[in-house]
């Protein structure tokens, strides 16, 4: 399965950042709905989620499938639906990541993915209970 290339512009031109909206806020971040996702390397599958509401929010975001090839979250019918995900289109799916010092001590939520229509850009967290995925995925084997 494909997955969609995720829509950032490098850190060099961050006014010209496409807007993403979430639906559903992010989790502890309710108050906050306008991000920008910019990339942090040209060639890597690290980004800035930087809040354009409030400049001292920002997330670290992987492009999972860079790290986790077989990544495959299940997103229901409600989701699809409000993310306007119709047909065929696929949603870029991103999950927070919790660095550490070093590479070894870093891990992934892959828990709770963030989905957003590539089209139209709107995202939306969401919590796949009971899929047994981890909230902690070491990034490092």
């Amino acid at each position: 399965m494909d997955h969609p290339a995720p829509l950032a512009v490098e850190a060099e031109g961050a006014h010209d950042v496409p807007e993403l909206r979430f639906v559903a806020p992010l989790l502890g971040l309710e108050h906050l709905r306008r991000f920008a996702l910019v990339r942090l390397d040209e060639d890597g599958p690290l980004f800035s989620l930087q809040s354009l509401d409030d400049a001292a929010v920002q997330l670290l975001v992987l492009a999972p499938h860079a790290v986790f090839a077989d990544y495959a979250p299940g997103l229901d019918a409600v989701l699809r639906a409000a993310l306007a995900l119709d047909g065929g289109v696929e949603p870029l799916l991103l999950v927070v990541v919790n660095a550490a010092e070093d590479l070894a001590g870093s891990t992934a939520n892959l828990l709770a993915p963030i989905a957003v229509n590539p089209e139209s850009l709107v995202a939306a967290q969401v919590v796949l209970t009971g899929s047994g995925l981890p909230l902690r995925a070491p990034l490092a084997a």
